[in-house]
């Protein structure tokens, strides 16, 4: 089934994490104005299963997932170590699913979160359902649906 969820949706979700709980505002942009063309950033996910099935991913730059992960630990940004920052993003994964778990048809169960200090590319098996661009600065933030596609 395909997910019915607009860039709204993820928009509210996303809004939800950085504005309530960490006081960020992250700014919708164009996804033709986003880059992603770094060497690296942190991306965190959580697989849905039911009448939904895929993958919902945060990317998110590293400089934007160190800042997070410093304000969510109340320490100096220069004390934040890498293991801190995969944890820290795994949570910020597992609120911003969860919400948009929430807009998902149910029955619908999620994965514990998983992160990587990489980009994660969707799977032969995935297509991009919805996605959303967000900016911070110059930090910048991507939240994608990634489908299951079936093989039948």
């Amino acid at each position: 089934m395909h997910a019915k969820l607009s860039e709204s949706k993820i928009e509210e979700a996303n809004a939800q994490f950085w504005e309530q709980m960490l006081g960020v505002e992250m700014r919708l942009i164009a996804q033709e104005a986003a880059d992603w063309m770094e060497a690296s950033h942190v991306t965190g996910w959580c697989h849905l299963s039911g009448v939904w099935n895929g993958r919902i991913e945060v990317r998110m730059s590293n400089g934007l997932a160190w800042m997070a992960t410093s304000v969510m630990l109340a320490v100096p940004e220069k004390s934040v170590q890498e293991s801190d920052v995969v944890d820290a993003v795994k949570e910020i994964a597992n609120m911003i699913v969860g919400t948009i778990k929430s807009t998902l048809p149910r029955p619908c169960s999620m994965t514990v979160p998983e992160a990587v200090m990489e980009a994660r590319e969707p799977g032969e098996e995935e297509s991009v359902a919805c996605s959303a661009h967000f900016q911070h600065e110059a930090e910048q933030l991507m939240v994608r649906l990634l489908e299951r596609v079936s093989s039948t």
